[in-house]
């Protein structure tokens, strides 16, 4: 780890959007004006060329799991997808990640695009705190033999890889079988990712502060198939019945990947490593969701001093739509 003292920022940039590489930019002459070490992959610095070649306050690296080490912070330019994907550059370092929104939902992002001046001020000026996302460590055993460790910060899914076919599976729980589904996977979630796949798949919404799992199965023929919330100390494990028919398949945060023969088993804990991420605004989660999925909130009252505070952190829309309520 680098100790001279020196502040550097970590940016990764999702270089396939044009306007994600012009933010990149905006950030990179910001934060280098203010002598903030800006440090790129060297894929990424090709398309943002964020300096001349051999500027003392450009970094720039090759792709490893310290990559943002000696860094304070983890700049992300674009969606969740490049979120989880700087995710896999900061969680061993510890290094917080800001995401800024250049995608839709974004529910990973601190900020949008209209909100490049201020982050930039507040990265300047270190007006931002830090908070830890439980992660998942995955696991993958074929013939009582470990065959390959992963870990995700949304979720690890099991599925079939055949479109026409389903995959026959056990769950178990704390080392006791649960059920035995024929289905089309199964969803193992942190909290974190209870609002990407899990969502999707019809599993609850979970609080980041709650420290849990959760299991979801995908379209199970069976009396008993229901999203489940377990505790952080669980083990959860997903055996693929050794006789069938259909290939199955691991996805880990829709990034990597494993293929499963029949037989394999898949355990999912408590990761050994959070991800942090750092935030500029301390709402309530409640109005995050609010705000990422556009909810209606017309007709909400609230104490007078809830709903003072509560107008100032919603969208214009939204407060519109509570005059029009009478909230």
């Amino acid at each position: 780890m680098i100790d001279d003292g020196q502040r550097r920022v970590f940016l990764l940039v999702n270089t396939r959007r044009e306007k994600a590489v012009e933010v990149a930019q905006q950030f990179c002459t910001a934060l280098t004006t203010s002598s903030i070490v800006v440090r790129m992959l060297a894929e990424d610095a090709a398309e943002v060329r964020p300096a001349e070649v051999g500027d003392p306050c450009v970094e720039v690296v090759e792709p490893s799991d310290d990559a943002s080490a000696g860094c304070e912070l983890v700049l992300v330019i674009g969606g969740d997808g490049t979120i989880l994907r700087a995710a896999e550059f900061a969680r061993e370092s510890g290094t917080p990640l800001l995401g800024v929104n250049l995608g839709h939902v974004g529910f990973l992002a601190e900020a949008e695009q209209e909100d490049v001046e201020h982050t930039i001020d507040a990265i300047i000026a270190r007006r931002y705190e830090a908070e830890e996302r439980l992660t998942i460590d995955v696991s993958v055993y074929n013939d009582n033999q470990l065959v390959c460790s992963t870990w995700a910060l949304n979720e690890a899914s099991v599925e079939k890889a055949a479109r026409e076919r389903m995959i026959e599976v056990v769950v178990e729980v704390d080392g006791r079988p649960l059920s035995r589904w024929g289905c089309d996977g199964v969803v193992c979630s942190t909290p974190t990712g209870s609002t990407a796949y899990n969502f999707s798949a019809g599993g609850p919404i979970v609080w980041p502060q709650v420290q849990a799992l959760l299991l979801v199965p995908l379209s199970a023929h069976a009396l008993f198939a229901r999203p489940m919330v377990v505790a952080p100390t669980s083990v959860l494990a997903v055996e693929v019945i050794a006789h069938t028919e259909g290939a199955a398949v691991l996805w880990c945060d829709g990034r990597r990947t494993v293929d499963l023969p029949p037989g394999a088993r898949i355990e999912v804990r408590r990761g050994h490593a959070p991800v942090r991420l750092a935030r500029l605004h301390l709402a309530p989660f409640t109005d995050r969701l609010v705000a990422k999925f556009e909810l209606p909130v017309t007709g909400w009252r609230g104490g007078a001093e809830r709903r003072r505070a509560g107008r100032e952190k919603l969208s214009a829309s939204q407060r519109d739509d509570l005059a029009d309520g009478g909230g």
